[in-house]
């Protein structure tokens, strides 16, 4: 998989930026950094094998939870895992990292990438691979990074960006000697400019709003990668990619992929009957259990910077005070509902206390303090302070209950699992916790995306970067717009803290400040972590280079099946 930003995915899963994240390995036990021996946790589980190894041909059926409507990624309704799934076999990013987290460029699109000046200002010089061009003919050049620049940096409200971070603190992009060379110069330090630029889309769908907003809606209009766009079939929910025969990587071992998007709990039917090659199987233990019980398939299971959380909405009525916002996630067992999502899945129970690092990387650290414990006494205390008194079962403040929107994609049995548990908790403090079931579709660009919501569960799906990644789930809307903030709250401390984290080229500086702002998260209450989620793939056993990735990026044109 090639990206820069967290991501969002309904089953399980947005993005954070670091600079010196770690090898991957840290305070869970057991990580290694590459496949070992049954009950290890992994780095990343995909069952590598070089080339020859793998069949030419052949056809991936692959099983998705959702049918996205926007497939232009940089968009805040297309910030998916679903989409970066698909999308990632057919558009450019200039770097790659491996299963360590080390991040190295990516040479079918770009030959050369590094800091070429640090005083008096920042100035990265990319040398792009000449042969790279877009499915439409088009070279890949200078101007398809200038044009992203415009589009992303945040100065023009008509872009529906998912985030900013990075591109809002360059001051130009420039062409080089040629058009194979680009000059990119920052008007404030930037540690994490190798998350820049990928995915990269050509300047034609980047050079106005209503292109960037509307070209990729319902459309893959243009690709650059070993696959290209076979088409949508919107009565079977399938997106089919195919060779691409003018690729000038290494050609794709296989003919075609086929996507099929259903509900989590039919594609786990759809894997057991043998219709699909490979779905994520997420933290369910049934499904868990079901998949590996599958003959000829096997679950493959790896750490990664993925985590289960709760978001609360501080822009709804009810959760606009931080102190209700803070009983309220007082009042929820974290322990008790990561108890109940992960047993059975062979995976350690421990809770993560940190909105920016896993449990596995360093520089975590835990921050959550006593807003991080289990505490209804004081959750009943503080609810009494900010007016909402008993009335019966629920508090009542000017004639309103305190019932709360608990809103979960259908057919997703964890979510509900963990709102009944949620319910069952917040009753014993007066709140009212009403659980609210939608098409999955519908969750993120309905519900979740327009704050439509007081809580809702999903998980974020990283990268190697954990601050930049991350930065827009956590930045404050200085002019209305909250982008991929789901939460709706932040500061200008926290606001802070981050861009001291993003603008050090010091990683031991900017983990402290990554942490600074963790503290400050806590308080706010906008995103509750509950664990660093195990990545579990189920797959055909004998397909090779796919798998439980961990920080690795999937090399599309490497997968199949062995001879």
């Amino acid at each position: 998989m090639r990206a820069s930003r967290r991501v969002v995915a309904v089953a399980v899963t947005g993005s954070l930026l670091l600079a010196g994240c770690g090898d991957g390995q840290g305070a869970m036990p057991g990580v290694q950094g590459s496949p070992g021996d049954e009950g290890t946790i992994k780095a990343y589980d995909i069952n590598p094998q070089p080339r020859e190894n793998v069949q030419d041909g052949g056809t991936l059926r692959w099983g998705i939870n959702e049918f996205p409507a926007q497939w232009n990624r940089n968009h805040v309704d297309g910030n998916l895992a679903v989409a970066a799934s698909v999308s990632n076999a057919l558009l450019p990013a200039p770097f790659v990292s491996d299963e360590k987290a080390q991040i190295s460029v990516d040479r079918d699109y770009v030959l050369d990438a590094k800091v070429t000046d640090r005083r008096p200002k920042q100035v990265v010089t990319y040398t792009l691979n000449p042969r790279a061009k877009w499915s439409d003919g088009k070279p890949i050049t200078w101007a398809d990074y200038q044009a992203q620049w415009q589009a992303l940096n945040g100065r023009d409200p008509g872009y529906r960006i998912a985030s900013s971070t990075g591109y809002q603190d360059i001051e130009k992009v420039a062409k080089g000697k040629d058009d194979h060379e680009v000059v990119v110069t920052f008007a404030r330090p930037f540690g994490d400019w190798q998350s820049l630029f990928g995915p990269l889309l050509p300047a034609s769908t980047n050079k106005t709003p209503q292109a960037f907003n509307n070209a990729w809606l319902n459309k893959i209009p243009v690709t650059a990668g070993p696959f290209k766009f076979g088409g949508f079939d919107q009565t079977a929910k399938t997106i089919t990619l195919v060779r691409d025969d003018a690729w000038w990587g290494q050609r794709a071992k296989l003919d075609r992929i086929v996507y099929r998007a259903s509900e989590q709990d039919s594609l786990i039917g759809a894997f057991s009957n043998g219709e699909l090659d490979v779905i994520d199987v997420g933290p369910s233990a049934p499904d868990y259990a079901r998949a590996k019980n599958t003959p000829g398939a096997q679950v493959r299971q790896a750490a990664g910077p993925d985590f289960r959380h709760f978001t609360f909405n501080g822009s709804s009525e009810l959760l606009r005070d931080r102190n209700v916002r803070q009983a309220v996630q007082l009042g929820i067992n974290r322990q008790a509902i990561a108890q109940s999502d992960l047993q059975g899945l062979d995976w350690p129970i421990t809770l993560l206390n940190n909105h920016f690092f896993m449990n596995t990387q360093e520089g975590y650290q835990d921050n959550a303090g006593a807003l991080g414990v289990y505490n209804p006494e004081r959750a009943k205390q503080m609810l009494d302070a900010a007016g909402w008194r008993l009335s019966g079962g629920v508090r009542m403040k000017g004639g309103k209950p305190l019932e709360l929107r608990f809103v979960v994609p259908s057919g997703v049995q964890v979510s509900k699992a963990e709102g009944e548990l949620a319910q069952s908790m917040l009753a014993q403090i007066g709140v009212k916790l009403t659980i609210r079931s939608v098409p999955n579709d519908d969750f993120f660009t309905r519900y979740v995306i327009p704050g439509n919501f007081d809580i809702t569960p999903f998980a974020y799906i990283g990268t190697p970067f954990p601050v930049s990644s991350s930065y827009g789930i956590y930045a404050n809307a200085t002019d209305g717009r909250w982008n991929a903030n789901f939460g709706r709250t932040g500061s200008a401390a926290i606001d802070a803290a981050m861009k001291r984290a993003s603008q050090s080229l010091d990683p031991a500086r900017a983990r402290t400040a990554t942490n600074e702002a963790d503290k400050l998260i806590w308080q706010e209450v906008n995103v509750l972590p509950l664990y660093q989620r195990p990545q579990n793939v189920a797959v055909k056993e004998t397909l090779a280079n796919v798998g439980a990735r961990g920080f690795y990026d999937l090399q599309y044109e490497n997968i199949g099946f062995v001879r």
